[in-house]
């Protein structure tokens, strides 16, 4: 079933979950990966599933689409993408979980996905909030992302990072698959 975003969705907080939800109507509810500690003040309110929600859906899940996800990994994520880019608190980035990448690197625009490392791991990130020097990003693998050798991120969890830590990753999402005949 093919995720369409409606005027009649609403987000909340659910104290019981400890998390931010989205309901989507006909019983379906949506659990967001943000926690209360990772949430601007109007999150604790009812709030719309806006017009500007609904266009940043269907911008990330354009970009999302080149991604070997499932459908229902892509509604998620982008989802969780929306969840992060209205509600998740201003952050101080994180750069010193990634390797830099040098000089010369491009501003990312919202929606790219770039590629990031460090000594544990090499992984794919959305681009969902542009900023002068650092954008929020959210992680798009499925296997987990060591920042650390004890601490991780997870499919759709987000981490503000420095540009110079990013490549542009958009590229291996428009491949095309040549078949060699022999």
């Amino acid at each position: 079933m093919m995720l369409k975003p409606s005027d009649t969705w609403n987000w909340y907080y659910d104290d019981q979950q400890c998390s931010l939800m989205l309901n989507l109507g006909e019983d379906m509810v949506f659990k967001t990966n943000l926690v209360r500690n990772k949430l601007v003040d109007c999150a604790f309110k009812d709030n719309e599933f806006t017009v500007d929600d609904a266009s940043a859906y269907q911008t990330f899940k354009e970009q999302i689409s080149g991604l070997d996800l499932s459908e229902p990994r892509q509604a998620e994520l982008a989802l969780y993408c929306v969840a992060a880019k209205r509600f998740h608190k201003p952050v101080q980035p994180k750069s010193w979980f990634f390797d830099s990448q040098g000089t010369g690197h491009e501003y990312p625009q919202e929606g790219d996905i770039v590629q990031m490392n460090n000594e544990h791991s090499l992984g794919y990130f959305i681009v969902l909030e542009v900023g002068e020097c650092a954008s929020l990003c959210a992680f798009v693998d499925l296997e987990e992302f060591l920042l650390t050798p004890s601490k991780g991120l997870r499919f759709g969890d987000s981490i503000k990072v420095m540009h110079d830590r990013m490549v542009d990753a958009n590229t291996i999402l428009h491949k095309t698959h040549i078949a060699m005949v022999g």
